[in-house]
């Protein structure tokens, strides 16, 4: 049934997307269903980029030419990814697939923002789902340290796991979210941290969730 939602989502991707444009691909199971509707729409792209060496293996499997991110020379007029959690206000956590540093990359260099997701991503208040973030090996303890006593965060390093850059992710549970932007600003401010997983600063510009009766469009 989540797959039929995520679906349902990704189908709606297409109604925003013109021939020969660039495309910002992001990562994630939703994304994956994305790509097949990509392939299958036979819709011709004038370049695309992607956020993880996952993505970029399936749109490669499909016969899509891959660009490497240095190639970007302007705004990408769109970038396509999905959220472990999104509010009412289009902000998100993501990083759950461990890609976050570049899909905040991505993020930042596109016009327009849409997020695909199935209902169960679609919260009132984000936060159940740990923030992700990306630390260089020597600053672990150091970041760990600074989340549990200046910010009364619990810190999991992920298990068996390094991102496509080579660094350790760390998982931080029971933070707070009243100010979401607050938070990703308090975060970014500790050295050692490469990236973040809050999206407050750079929210979804649109947001299509797909519902057991349908599509439904949140800007």
């Amino acid at each position: 049934m989540k797959d039929q939602l995520k679906l349902t989502a990704a189908q709606g991707v297409l109604q925003f997307l013109e021939p020969y444009i660039e495309l910002g691909v992001g990562t994630g199971s939703t994304v994956d269903i994305f790509i097949e509707i990509l392939a299958q729409s036979g819709l011709t792209l004038s370049k695309i980029f992607t956020t993880s060496q996952r993505s970029a293996r399936k749109l490669k499997l499909h016969g899509f030419d891959v660009l490497n991110l240095s190639e970007i020379k302007k705004p990408l007029p769109f970038y396509v990814d999905g959220a472990d959690e999104i509010d009412s206000s289009l902000c998100m956590i993501k990083g759950g697939g461990g890609a976050l540093t570049l899909e905040k990359i991505v993020a930042e260099t596109s016009k327009t923002f849409i997020c695909i997701a199935d209902e169960s991503k679609h919260v009132k208040k984000i936060g159940k789902f740990p923030v992700p973030i990306e630390v260089i090996k020597e600053a672990i303890k150091p970041v760990c340290w600074t989340i549990e006593n200046e910010l009364g965060g619990l810190p999991v390093i992920r298990k068996n796991f390094v991102s496509d850059h080579g660094h350790n992710i760390i998982d931080i549970h029971n933070l707070s979210f009243d100010e979401p932007k607050v938070m990703e600003e308090k975060l970014n401010s500790i050295p050692g941290i490469i990236t973040n997983g809050i999206f407050a600063n750079r929210k979804a510009d649109t947001l299509l969730v797909g519902t057991p009766s349908g599509l439904k469009i949140f800007k």
